[in-house]
């Protein structure tokens, strides 16, 4: 497991200068974290995936990139990471993405009533007629 106690303010700004220059798409491949949508911070008008970036600090604090499994599930909360080390991190930062709308009972229109083939009553739960049988 791995501790960011010994991660600096400088070691995050060397990940940054590594994000950078590698780009954001290359850094994530290189070292397997996946694009994160919801953990974000922002240094100097720019936009950062903080796990990726956190990751990449952890190397060069012990030699050792954290991996994808030490940042995910909230095992380390980034966000208070990042504010400590004096990073601006957005409330909550969550990249636009459509919500998928639950179908409720009331979306999905009712059947019309069973109605009798003679007398054109509606039916009643049995589906049997009581006038005509």
């Amino acid at each position: 497991m791995a501790t960011f106690s010994a991660v600096t303010r400088q070691h995050i700004l060397q990940a940054i200068t590594e994000y950078d220059a590698r780009g954001a798409e290359n850094l994530l491949g290189v070292y397997g974290f996946a694009p994160s949508t919801r953990d974000v911070f922002v240094h100097e008008g720019r936009t950062y995936d903080a796990k990726a970036v956190l990751g990449v600090a952890h190397r060069y604090a012990t030699g050792r990139a954290a991996t994808t499994d030490e940042l995910s599930g909230g095992k380390v909360d980034t966000s208070s990471l990042l504010r400590k080390r004096g990073f601006e991190v957005p409330a909550r930062a969550v990249v636009a993405q459509p919500r998928k709308r639950a179908v409720r009972k009331t979306d999905v229109p009712e059947p019309p009533p069973a109605i009798c083939p003679t007398c054109s009553m509606t039916l009643p739960g049995t589906g049997i007629c009581d006038d005509c049988g």
